[in-house]
C-alpha cells in the first residue's frame, strides 16, 4: 500500500500560473508560512506549504533521505492536483527543492533557494559525525525541542532581529517531535546535489541573508553562479531565518522574482 502523502495547508485558488509551494527548514513547520501564503493568495497566487514527513500530521518515513523527501513532495503535489510548482525552499527546504528538480523536473516551474546550499558541509565523514553528535547532544541530555529552540533560534538570527519576529520560529521548532528532528538531521548530513546545479533550466532565485552563518552569502552566491541564469539577492540585516525575521522584505524579494518570470494573468 502506498504511503499517505504529507500533510499541507493552502491558500488561494488555482490559476494559470504555477502554484507556489513553500518548504520549511529543519526547525520549521507548514504553519510558519501562513502569513506568506495569505500574502501571495491576496495577489492571486495559489500557494501551499507542507509539513515534511515526520513533522506535524505528515507520516514519518523509515530511513528518511532526500530521495524519499523528493518523492514525498511529488506525491503531495499529485494529491493536491498541482501540475507545475515554483518551489520556495528555506534551508533544508531548499535542499528538498534541488532534489525534487533532480528526480521530478517535470513538476518544477521555478526554484527559490533561500538560506540554502547544494551540499552539506565538507566531504569528510568526520565532519558530519561531529555535527550530528553536537546537534543531538541536547536531546540525549534530556532537553526538549522547546529548550533547543530557545537557544538555537536567536543564535541563527541577524543582529537586528526583534524577539517578537522570532517567536513564531521558536514555536515552530518547539512543536517538532524528537523523532522527526532526528530523522531530518540524519538525512541532512548526507545531502549532496552540487552536480545538479548546471542542469537547472527553470528560473531560479538564490536568496541569502547578510548575516547568515549557516548558509553564508558567499555559499549562496557561489551556488547561484553554477545555475544557468540564476538571480542572486542578498537581504541586508537578515540572518538565517530571513522569512521570520523580515517577512515583508522576504516577500518583496520573492515578488520581484515572480513578477519577472511568472507575470500576472492578462486574461479576465
Amino acid at each position: 500500500m502506498a504511503a499517505e502523502p504529507p500533510d499541507f495547508i493552502r491558500a488561494g485558488e488555482p490559476g494559470k500560473r504555477p502554484t507556489l509551494v513553500f518548504l520549511h527548514g529543519i526547525g520549521g513547520r507548514a504553519w510558519g508560512w501562513q502569513d506568506t501564503l495569505d500574502r501571495f493568495a491576496a495577489r492571486g497566487w495559489h500557494a501551499l506549504a507542507w509539513d515534511m514527513p515526520g513533522y506535524g500530521d505528515s507520516p514519518p518515513i523509515d530511513g528518511l533521505d532526500f530521495d524519499l523527501l523528493a518523492d514525498a513532495l511529488e506525491a503531495m503535489l499529485a494529491h493536491a492536483h498541482v501540475e507545475r510548482a515554483v518551489l520556495v525552499g528555506h534551508s533544508l527546504g531548499g535542499m528538498v527543492a534541488l532534489q525534487a528538480w533532480g528526480r521530478h523536473p517535470q513538476r518544477v516551474a521555478g526554484l527559490v533557494l533561500a538560506g540554502s546550499s547544494p551540499a552539506f558541509g565538507h566531504a569528510s565523514g568526520d565532519f558530519q559525525t561531529r555535527f550530528l553528535a553536537d546537534r543531538l547532544a541536547p536531546l540525549e541530555a534530556g532537553q526538549t525541542l522547546a529548550d533547543i529552540a530557545a537557544r538555537l533560534i536567536p543564535a541563527m538570527a541577524g543582529p537586528s532581529a526583534a524577539p517578537a519576529s522570532l517567536a513564531r520560529a521558536q514555536a515552530c521548532m518547539a512543536s517538532i517531535t524528537p523523532a522527526g528532528y532526528r530523522a531530518a538531521l540524519q538525512a541532512l548530513v548526507r545531502f549532496e546535489q552540487r552536480a545538479t546545479l548546471p542542469t537547472i533550466t527553470v528560473p531560479t532565485l538564490c536568496l541569502a541573508g547578510e548575516h547568515d552563518r549557516t548558509a553564508t552569502p558567499a555559499v549562496v552566491r557561489r551556488m547561484a553562479e553554477h545555475i544557468p541564469g540564476a538571480t542572486y539577492v542578498e537581504m541586508p540585516g537578515a540572518g538565517h531565518l530571513m522569512n521570520f525575521e523580515q517577512p515583508e522584505a522576504f516577500a518583496v524579494a520573492l515578488s520581484a522574482f515572480l513578477d519577472t518570470h511568472f507575470p500576472a494573468e492578462t486574461h479576465p
